[in-house]
């Protein structure tokens, strides 16, 4: 039987730069444990959303409603945890970075349930947490180029918390107020 590997925290200089003040809102130094304990949350909050009254909701012209931000965190974290796997496994070539906003548009998940954009967010995470718990320690330390920046494993995990937490943060404050 193997031990899973806790990641450690990143130190600057493992991420986006752009993604600090996101990441320092990410408790601890476990990836994994940080990404369970969001799903969590995660799921409680949008199971609590009355879909109805949400349908179509923007607080703000050009802002995205809560079904595209469940699922931009969905599309987000799949290019995140390919980038993952990429640097975990020694891949050196530089990884593009996307445009989240040219996905959105060619998204149609204002359309869907969201009960269904629930299902595939628990099928995001399942995939991202199982890739990152066969790491070693020595894979949560490596390092590749990511959109233009340097980058470890466990940067990059971290960075799917952070940014998940940051969008937490704007449901709270922007939607259910």
């Amino acid at each position: 039987m193997t031990t899973q590997k806790i990641s450690g925290r990143p130190q600057d200089g493992e991420f986006a730069a752009y993604a600090k003040a996101d990441i320092d809102y990410v408790v601890g130094d476990d990836a994994v444990g940080a990404l369970v304990r969001q799903q969590r949350t995660v799921v409680a909050l949008f199971e609590g959303v009355d879909e109805a009254r949400f349908n179509g909701f923007r607080y703000a012209p050009g802002k995205w409603t809560l079904k595209e931000i469940l699922g931009h965190l969905c599309d987000d974290e799949r290019i995140f945890a390919y980038r993952i796997l990429c640097v975990a496994r020694g891949d050196d070539r530089p990884l593009p970075g996307f445009d989240e906003n040219a996905y959105m548009a060619a998204s149609t998940f204002e359309t869907r349930a969201m009960s269904d954009l629930l299902t595939e967010y628990r099928s995001v995470r399942a995939a991202t947490i199982s890739l990152l718990e066969s790491f070693s320690e020595d894979a949560w330390m490596r390092r590749g180029v990511v959109n233009g920046y340097e980058a470890s494993v466990r940067g990059l995990a971290f960075h799917v918390a952070g940014h998940e937490l940051h969008h937490l943060r704007t449901i709270r404050d922007k939607y259910l107020v």
